[in-house]
């Protein structure tokens, strides 16, 4: 097994929270944006409003306070931006997405040190953007927070010490998060291969093999999927 992935699954239970959830109260759901879910047209994902009102009912129509999914799944929504186009479209995704409202607070699993961040604009991109730089035992690797509210950047700087349950940032809205629902996106990258304030969330399907072995699952920290009850 991968070292990074063997280190986080042996500190599972050192982890803090990354979002407020209560699994004797709360409800979560697994949200499924591959080309084989029906809810979703392509013309449903292009239109930011349209495509936020989907989670929404979603979310009420299940009971669930979150929607999660996403890593290692092949998606069709990113035809929504020319960010993903290329000689072989970019539609693996790397990181975990957590579906909920804007303003949701946002926390350090984990003590480490601010890495980098951005305000990635671009129609479909992260919008406000945070990297954590972490080490467990002599491990070395990052979490990203995608997403967020722009001014969760306005008192940050590279090398600020991150305590474990600090408030990373916050849910963005649409204007501010790359014209997305409201959520978070999650990931953790061993090597950012000099990469600052950003790192790719999606990749080729040819170039998925080395992108997942840089990009274990986020919910090693997370652990959030055993509380999936439904899926939509």
């Amino acid at each position: 097994m991968h070292e990074l992935k063997t280190i986080l699954q042996k500190h599972q239970s050192e982890f803090n929270k990354i979002i407020d959830f209560d699994p004797k109260k709360d409800k979560v759901c697994k949200v499924d944006l591959s080309s084989g879910n029906s809810l979703l047209t392509e013309a449903d994902v292009m239109d930011t409003y349209k495509f936020s009102q989907i989670i929404d009912s979603e979310l009420k129509r299940d009971g669930s306070r979150y929607c999660v999914g996403g890593y290692g799944e092949n998606r069709i929504l990113y035809r929504r931006s020319k960010l993903f186009d290329s000689k072989e479209p970019r539609t693996l995704h790397l990181g975990i997405d957590i579906w909920g409202p804007s303003g949701t607070a946002v926390y350090a699993p984990l003590g480490g040190v601010v890495h980098s961040y951005a305000f990635n604009g671009d129609f479909g991109d992260y919008g406000a953007t945070i990297i954590l730089q972490h080490q467990l035992e002599t491990k070395v690797f990052h979490t990203l927070y995608g997403h967020l509210k722009q001014a969760d950047l306005l008192h940050l700087k590279e090398g600020k010490y991150i305590i474990r349950g600090d408030t990373v940032g916050h849910f963005g809205e649409p204007a501010e998060n790359g014209n997305w629902p409201p959520h978070l996106h999650f990931q953790v990258i061993e090597d950012m291969r000099l990469h600052k304030g950003d790192y790719p969330g999606v990749c080729s399907l040819s170039e998925s093999e080395r992108y997942l072995i840089n990009c274990p699952d986020p919910d090693l920290i997370m652990q959030m999927n055993r509380y999936i009850h439904s899926t939509i």
